[in-house]
This record gives structure tokens, sequence and C-alpha cells, in this order.
């Protein structure tokens, strides 16, 4: 098994500091829009975004939660792992609101569908965006595309992208591992 930096913790600072202008630039203050992670590996992403927000740019309250999709997802009970679920916060209303979805990869589209199938137990938003860190273009199973991505990554089926975060892991880097 080998592996190759995608990219570093200097590159992946830059992307996030671009996404969040991004967001800012289609969303301005933020009032009538969420921040949903997708647990548990997006949760770090709208964490770290939600916070270059606040104090870089300034932005004063976002309404920020956390969605797990565990049970909304079509491979559950079909694997011999037991998924385990990770919890959802959400304590504000999404009723009429614009949601960003954000989660780090965006692979075969299958987890976006499940968290777009959860999202509707809490409400029905105006508008649905998604946001990712890397989109594997190639290996869509499914008709979903993100409004905003980090980078863009050509990787085959037999390679898989592995994304470290310093609050889980130590570190910020992101690999293209081949099996």
């Amino acid at each position: 098994m080998s592996q190759k930096v995608l990219l570093s913790s200097k590159e992946i600072n830059i992307i996030l500091h671009r996404l969040a202008c991004q967001l800012l630039e289609h969303h301005l203050d933020f009032s009538e829009t969420v921040l949903l992670g997708i647990q548990p590996r997006g949760s770090f992403l709208s964490q770290r975004l939600t916070k270059i927000l606040q104090e870089d740019y300034k932005v004063n309250h976002i309404d920020h939660g956390l969605l797990d999709i565990t049970f909304y997802r079509d491979d559950f009970r079909r694997g011999e792992k037991t998924l385990e679920a990770s919890k959802t916060k959400i304590d504000f209303l999404i009723e009429g609101k614009k949601v960003v979805l954000i989660d780090d990869v965006l692979y075969t589209g299958r987890s976006i569908r499940a968290a777009l199938t959860a999202i509707q137990s809490f409400g029905r938003p105006k508008e649905i965006e998604l946001l990712t860190l890397i989109d594997r273009r190639f290996s869509r199973h499914l008709p979903i595309q993100p409004n905003y991505r980090g980078r863009q990554v050509d990787a085959i089926n037999e390679e898989k992208v592995k994304v470290l975060w310093k609050e889980n892991e130590g570190k910020d880097i992101i690999y293209l591992v081949n099996k």
C-alpha cells in the first residue's frame, strides 16, 4: 500500500480560507443560512470553516450544527461491521433557511443522498447547497455535484482519499492511498 500527499497543511489552510470567502460571498451575514457538518468526517471541516468565518472574517453569528446520517444510509445493516451512530446537533430551525451541507470527501454521492433524507426530519429548507473539501468526480453513483469544492481529484476506484484533521489525528494532511 502506497500513499502520496495530495494536500499539505498549508494547502488545506489556503483552501479553507477560499471556501470561507466563497460562502461569505454567497451568504453575506448568514442570517438566512445554516451550516451542517455531516457526521463524522464533515464535522471537522464545518467547525473549521465556522471558526474561520467568525474569527478571520468577523461574521457575528452562524447557526452551525452536526447531522448524523447513520440510520439513513442505504448500506445500514448490510456490512459485517456494525455502524455506530454519531450525535446530531441541530439546535436551531432550518425551516425556510438556506442549508449548506458540509462533508470532507464527495465520492459516490450516497452519503449526501442520506443527508438529504435525514434533513427532512428537521423541516423543509428553502435551499440546500453542498460544500466538499475533496471531490472525486469519476466515482459518482448518483447525480450529485458540490456547489463549493476545495480540490477536484481524479482517483480511480482502487485509490482512496484519506483526510487527516489535527483535531482528530494530530495533523492536517490529505493522502491519496493506493490499495
